[in-house]
């Protein structure tokens, strides 16, 4: 099994079985190769380890739940994610969306956070390594249904000034800018993750100054600050603004072409 089939195979794994106790030896052990070899892998191609990955999608499905189905208790997707208990639960919770399951449902507001990874572009046996990607094919179809409906898409400024400080100072400033995008949108808008630093919203509307509006909302908060442990870090974004039209794409060039409008809003 080569290194591309380990990677895939991991991911597929880890998504179906994200509502069991499941480790990294377990997801190895599938994959037939030793634990070290596959988070060294999944590190060096995502940025990420296998633990910190499963308990990213998990809380992000978590918080979907909570907001979709506000008749399920707490516990019950406590319990759904295979933590015994509310209190521990909530700790994970919180390490992740930075605050308790109660208030992102009373928030009444689910944040695609950090989608299914994609796995990685190969070349030969050389890995195309580059910004982390998210798989965001499922949603595929509503982008074909509205064809001629605008998106905005943003990116953070300095990131990676934000991630020397901590990494968890980058997490806030991740987890701002999808609020600051969420507070912008409209009701029937979608708001999802492209990248590592990168969004996008899909708007319900053909209105071009409907989506350049979301925009000057979103660029008005430049240079707020988020707060790290007491030390106020300003954030600012870039946005931008476009529409794919009546062309039928496929998911790959929608893809790229949602980050190259990004890329060209920086210059």
């Amino acid at each position: 099994m080569n290194n591309l089939e380990i990677l895939a195979n991991a991911l597929e794994y880890m998504e179906q079985h994200l509502e069991e106790d499941i480790r990294a030896e377990d997801i190895a052990g599938i994959c037939y190769c030793s634990k070290s070899t596959l988070e060294k892998l999944f590190r060096f191609v995502n940025h990420i380890s296998v633990r910190d990955y499963l308990i990213r999608r998990r809380m992000t499905k978590a918080a979907r739940l909570l907001v979709e189905c506000p008749e399920v208790s707490i516990l019950e997707v406590a319990l759904k994610f295979g933590y015994s208990s509310h209190e521990a639960f909530t700790r994970a919770f919180r390490q992740i969306w930075n605050c308790s399951p109660s208030k992102f449902r009373a928030n009444n507001r689910a944040l695609e956070l950090f989608p299914r990874l994609n796995t990685p572009l190969e070349s030969g046996d050389v890995y195309m390594k580059s910004k982390m990607k998210f798989d965001i094919s499922e949603l595929y179809d509503i982008f074909q249904s509205r064809k001629n409906c605008y998106f905005v898409c943003c990116d953070i400024r300095n990131l990676i000034v934000i991630n020397n400080i901590a990494f968890k100072a980058g997490d806030l400033a991740i987890l701002e800018t999808m609020q600051r995008m969420a507070d912008a949108a409209g009701e029937d808008d979608i708001l999802f993750r492209i990248g590592g630093d990168e969004f996008a919203l899909l708007t319900a509307k053909e209105d071009e100054e409907y989506a350049k509006g979301i925009a000057r909302d979103i660029l008005a908060h430049n240079g707020e600050c988020i707060d790290y442990e007491g030390r106020k870090i300003p954030l600012e974004n870039y946005c931008t603004v476009l529409r794919l039209g009546e062309k039928t794409m496929r998911y790959s060039e929608l893809f790229t072409s949602l980050q190259t409008a990004l890329t060209e809003a920086k210059w």
